[in-house]
């Protein structure tokens, strides 16, 4: 007897919908686009100001020495960095990203800033973390999380890896919160941030996925929600400039 068709789900790839299982190529083929001038471009698109960002997820991470910290999505390693410098020789940070191209810029640009000996590289999916449960002190991601086919399932994995009494922290682009701010962040993002793309990393297109992903993603309150289905407690989120980022932060008890 025939079997029935059975239509593969579909998830977005920006404002585009594709099958789940082209997503994770696709979104892999952005950022080995992107790998070189991903540093670069981060500190144009947003005037620096991404550094002050991180800087206050770093803080409010309450990452001590010694412990042991994962950073998922971490790409070019800058909160890999920052984590090293707080665990210190007795902690271990490793940085996990499902991109090669993005890992070898990441461990080549912490080697030439002297990072050494607390920092482990690991190509890992989000979503299927390959760590052992109740590992890691703390869990971070930083605009990564939007661009996994499942967002649930990378929480649910980010979830089990972290040690009880341990804390995920999410930071990611969200919604704006102040009057009149939604406009001209359109404006910015789907006309100077692809032109940029263009210009500095001869990739219109990677960046013009990036302003559509973000507005996928879920805002301040549905990925709280998510995130305390997942099981996390006392989930709660930091609006920085005006919305336009959030930092969620949530403890496994």
């Amino acid at each position: 007897m025939p079997q029935p068709d059975r239509k593969e789900p579909a998830t977005h790839f920006g404002y585009r919908e594709v099958p789940e299982s082209a997503k994770d190529g696709l979104v892999s083929g952005v950022f080995h686009s992107v790998a070189g001038k991903y540093d670069l471009m981060n500190d144009l698109m947003s005037l620096g100001i991404h550094r002050l960002w991180k800087q206050f997820a770093t803080e409010a991470s309450g990452v001590r020495a010694g412990f042991r910290v994962l950073d998922v999505a971490g790409g070019t390693g800058d909160m890999a960095a920052r984590f090293a410098l707080r665990v210190g020789w007795r902690g271990q940070v490793v940085l996990a990203d499902i991109n090669r191209s993005m890992l070898e810029v990441g461990r080549t640009r912490l080697a030439d800033q002297g990072y050494a000996g607390n920092i482990a590289f690991v190509q890992a999916n989000a979503e299927n973390l390959p760590f052992p449960d109740d590992h890691f002190d703390r869990v971070s991601i930083a605009f990564g999380l939007r661009n996994v086919t499942h967002i649930d399932r990378a929480l649910a994995s980010m979830f089990r890896v972290l040690k009880p009494g341990g804390s995920l922290l999410v930071l990611e682009f969200s919604r704006p919160t102040i009057s009149g701010l939604n406009r001209l962040y359109d404006a910015y993002s789907f006309n100077i941030l692809p032109w940029l793309g263009r210009v500095i990393a001869k990739d219109e297109g990677s960046y013009r996925y990036l302003a559509e992903s973000i507005r996928k993603h879920p805002d301040q309150q549905a990925l709280q929600t998510m995130m305390e289905q997942a099981g996390f407690e006392r989930v709660e989120f930091f609006n920085l400039s005006g919305g336009i980022v959030a930092l969620h932060r949530g403890y496994k008890y």
